[in-house]
């Protein structure tokens, strides 16, 4: 049985962090719950940043996990605006970094995410370069779209991921024009492949996107502080009044490392080596969220996940551990997304070179599909495109490793139940 006298802190205030307080307390949990928070902003979402928010669709309040009295309804001590400068194990403290206080902890859960990769190229200073990652990025960029539709300007992208993606939908929803400059052939190569990436370029093509594949931006040009142009290594200069940063994340492990805990390397995606509880190197200290690099036996693979479902189901699940339940963490990959009128969500894991077909079931001209990526007759991920309610049995078929009859796995009047 815990003892109401010990002290669990959480280290990171985003969604993971957040929810890990939540259920510490859910849980029956008496002790002291202490959340750090780098930003001055209370924990919140971060997939309306890019999507209704930044849209102008959903109203700031609605980001929020919690109401702001909830905190102090649940005694959890939440310090916001402040950051965790060092660890040390063996006195098991954590100390923050604005004035050096010490705080014990028994139990302690590294939630502190990831931030933007950057552009290592000249111009990255001008005032209009931007990232998208927090609250203050998505609340800068909602005015620069707003302004950049109403006199006809120029956003260029760098990255074609899911945040790039996003963007230029709410880009070109404002009348802004949009080139997106991608190193690789199609857009999100990395998780869809060649096949169902194109599907994502015919979309955007369709809403007046331009894309430069194959290429990297080399210089941003601007005068007196302002962006004027992109340049990309093929010799083109491509007119921009902005520029967005949206090629990855980088998970933040520079605490981790410092206090000596196991870290992955970036071939392996970075992020703080978890077992399948997700406890670190150190069995009193855990980690979740976007900066977790843990065991997934299904694929039998380690994956670090930077998805709202990694966050919204790893923090809960670390806070079990941390209070001894005997719970393995081996949730199947999930994310969505929407664009324009397409909504999608995916299950699963299945990087290019993984899979050996692509078996589509329905529609896939009018965009309501289904994509199945298979090796050796077994489903290693599915791809919902404007069908619903089926997330649940994708994600069986995922997990029972089931060999299947592809003609069957297409064909929309067989259950997908059916076939796990």
């Amino acid at each position: 049985m815990v003892d109401a006298d010990q002290t669990f802190v959480i280290v990171g205030g985003g969604l993971a962090g957040a929810k890990a307080a939540e259920t510490l307390r859910s849980e029956g949990f008496t002790g002291r719950v202490i959340l750090i928070c780098d930003e001055r902003d209370r924990p919140y979402e971060r997939p309306p940043l890019s999507k209704g928010y930044l849209l102008g669709k959903e109203e700031r309040d609605s980001v929020f996990v919690h109401e702001p009295a909830w905190y102090a309804q649940n005694d959890v001590e939440l310090h916001l605006g402040q950051t965790v400068d060092a660890i040390d194990r063996a006195a098991k403290t954590v100390r923050f970094g604005e004035d050096g206080t010490l705080v014990h902890y028994d139990k302690l859960l590294l939630a502190t995410g990831a931030e933007p990769r950057r552009l290592d190229i000249p111009g990255t200073g001008l005032a209009g370069v931007h990232h998208l990652r927090r609250i203050a990025h998505a609340e800068r960029l909602k005015g620069v779209l707003a302004a950049l539709g109403r006199d006809n300007g120029h956003l260029v992208i760098a990255g074609a991921g899911w945040i790039g993606l996003e963007v230029a939908a709410a880009a070109r929803q404002y009348g802004a024009e949009v080139t997106v400059v991608q190193t690789s052939p199609t857009p999100l190569y990395g998780v869809l492949g060649p096949e169902l990436g194109n599907l994502f370029a015919e979309l955007h093509r369709e809403h007046g996107v331009r894309f430069r594949f194959g290429v990297r931006l080399t210089e941003i040009v601007g005068q007196d502080g302002m962006v004027l142009a992109a340049r990309t290594d093929d010799g083109e200069e491509h007119p921009a009044h902005d520029v967005l940063a949206a090629i990855g994340a980088a998970p933040r492990t520079a605490l981790a490392e410092s206090a000596g805990l196991a870290v992955a390397d970036r071939a392996h995606g970075g992020g703080i080596v978890v077992d399948e509880r997700l406890r670190t190197s150190d069995p009193d200290i855990y980690a979740a969220g976007d900066v977790a690099s843990y065991p997934l036996a299904l694929f039998g693979t380690r994956l670090r996940v930077e998805h709202w479902a990694n966050a919204l189901n790893g923090g809960p699940a670390a806070a079990r551990a941390m209070l001894g339940r005997d719970e393995v963490y081996d949730r199947v990959p999930y994310f969505f997304t929407d664009q324009y009128d397409l909504g999608m969500e995916y299950s699963g894991w299945a990087p290019p070179g993984s899979y050996d077909q692509v078996v589509i079931r329905g529609d896939a001209g009018r965009r309501e599909f289904i994509a199945f990526w298979v090796k050796e007759g077994r489903v290693l991920a599915g791809m919902n495109v404007n069908v619903w309610d089926v997330t649940g049995p994708i994600q069986q078929l995922i997990r029972s490793g089931a060999r299947v009859d592809t003609e069957r796995l297409a064909d929309p009047h067989v259950p997908l139940a059916a076939l796990a």
